[in-house]
């Protein structure tokens, strides 16, 4: 008998529980949404997309964060802080003094994760927007300070928030 493939993700992250997510879901031929959607719910706690322009605002006041777009191609990361956005054009503009900036599609987001797991090895917290299709579009990191430890001051904002969002789910 085969097993469903929601039972194999879940052996997947079982026998390596802080392994890369993205290499689960490409493994078993699923969207990265299939594989959060298996972490337990002390690791992943999904809230819909029409939240993010809260979530954003939120996430301006962090501080340096280190902002990741994973694709099959490679991963691209930058640190700074988030800038405030705004409606215009079909996009969410933001812009700022920060190396992070552009134009998105933010009507194409479905779900946000709160994620809390380990990564190889050492604790990890981001905030992922998946897009309609079940991809992450991005992800948004707990910054680290040079020795690798997680800043408390965001682990702390990063908890509140999803608190937050955990009593309403």
């Amino acid at each position: 008998m085969t097993l469903p493939v929601n039972e194999l993700i879940r052996q997947d992250l079982a026998a390596k529980p802080d392994g890369i997510l993205e290499q689960v879901a490409e493994s078993r031929g699923v969207p990265m949404q299939a594989v959060l959607d298996c972490l337990p719910p002390e690791a992943a706690l999904r809230v819909p997309g029409d939240l993010y322009q809260e979530i954003w605002q939120d996430l301006t006041e962090w501080g340096v964060i280190t902002l990741v777009v994973h694709t099959r191609d490679g991963v691209f990361e930058c640190e700074g802080s988030i800038p405030a956005g705004t409606l215009g054009h079909g996009y969410f503009n933001i812009h700022g003094e920060t190396p992070i900036g552009g134009h998105l599609r933010m009507e194409r987001c479905r779900s946000i994760y709160f994620i809390d797991r380990p990564f190889f090895g050492k604790r990890s917290c981001s905030v992922q927007f998946v897009n309609q299709e079940g991809g992450v579009m991005f992800k948004i990191f707990v910054g680290r300070h040079e020795d690798r430890a997680l800043r408390p001051d965001q682990v702390a904002r990063f908890e509140a928030l999803r608190a937050q969002y955990q009593k309403t789910s």
